[in-house]
């Protein structure tokens, strides 16, 4: 029986979440934690597999041997411009709990919008009791903007919530009962749209796309008057500049962003201070390590058993 290729791990994810996950991963095959000191600098030749985020620069030069490169999450781009990506099987993770915990982020921060969750907040803290306006979930049409495996459960899942839901891609999508829109479509869509959510890959037709003229053409006939943009996606797909503007403007009337241009957000942002904003730190669907390593391992056995790899990314399309 042919030993089995050893496994190269270089995740930027907690250390110690790493360290745990990988108890009992990859049973019969050695591991290479590159945030192991032990391993810095160490030649990584004759090793097929690599599972990366964010990997060091030289990852692909110190391991020449590659057949297959997974991703540590549902994002790609990351991996896409790294230096030598060699010309093997690119996979991204696909899983349930990663689609859930995105889905969850998405639903809470509609409903935080709807019950004017951050108004109460100050006026719990000037100890001021006023009722303010509470539309209903029905009231509100949720634009979602990427109708991957993320969209979709996101879509139906706000729907369950009572939402209204329409969505958007590059290329046409059916799903059952909603309506949904494609390509040149996009205008149309943004026009039926109150909430924004961004679930889009980063690509080069996506980098920079949720920007002023954009915001623009979102409706102002929803109950608050001014749409609301939630971004889970890709921190390069949003004009930050414009973000701010349009919300200083009343253009949009809130915003949840969990990914940002540059990461860390900067401590100067003026994101950081405004009362119509909820930041969380890229963590809305953070990857379950356990859940990745045994998605990995199941390609890896299919890889060596002569089946096809799943969830492969098109390169042209950059996911």
């Amino acid at each position: 029986m042919l030993s089995k290729s050893p496994v190269i791990v270089d995740l930027k994810f907690i250390p110690r979440e790493v360290e745990d996950g990988l108890k009992g991963a990859f049973p019969g095959r050695d591991v290479f934690n590159l945030a192991d000191p032990a391993h810095k600098g160490r030649d990584l030749s004759g090793i097929d597999y690599a599972v990366v985020w964010k990997s060091d620069p030289d990852l692909f030069s110190r391991a020449p041997d590659l057949k297959v490169v997974f991703s540590g999450g549902a994002g790609v781009d990351h991996v896409l411009t790294l230096p030598g990506l060699p010309d093997v099987p690119l996979v991204r993770f696909v899983d349930r709990s990663l689609t859930t915990r995105m889905s969850e982020w998405v639903v809470m921060n509609c409903l935080m919008h709807l019950r004017q969750h951050r108004a109460y907040e100050g006026r719990a803290k000037a100890h001021v009791w006023e009722d303010l306006s509470q539309p209903e979930a029905a009231d509100i049409t949720v634009g979602v903007m990427g109708l991957g495996v993320l969209g979709q459960d996101a879509i139906r899942k706000l729907g369950i919530m009572g939402f209204k839901t329409i969505g958007w891609s590059r290329s046409k999508k059916a799903i059952d009962g909603i309506e949904t829109f494609a390509g040149n479509e996009l205008d149309t869509f943004l026009s039926k749209t109150d909430f924004l959510v961004g679930l889009l890959p980063l690509t080069a037709e996506t980098k920079a796309i949720f920007n002023a003229r954009l915001f623009s053409k979102l409706s102002r006939k929803g109950p608050f008057g001014a749409p609301v943009f939630i971004n889970g996606g890709r921190g390069g797909s949003q004009v930050e500049a414009d973000i701010i503007t349009a919300l200083e403007s009343g253009v949009l009337g809130g915003a949840s962003l969990d990914v940002f241009e540059q990461e860390p957000l900067d401590g100067n942002s003026p994101f950081w201070d405004m009362d119509n904003v909820y930041l969380t730190p890229h963590v809305a669907a953070s990857s379950d390590v356990k859940a990745l390593f045994v998605h990995a391992e199941q390609q890896m056995i299919r890889f060596e058993s002569g089946l096809p790899l799943e969830h492969l990314v098109d390169r042209k399309a950059g996911y």
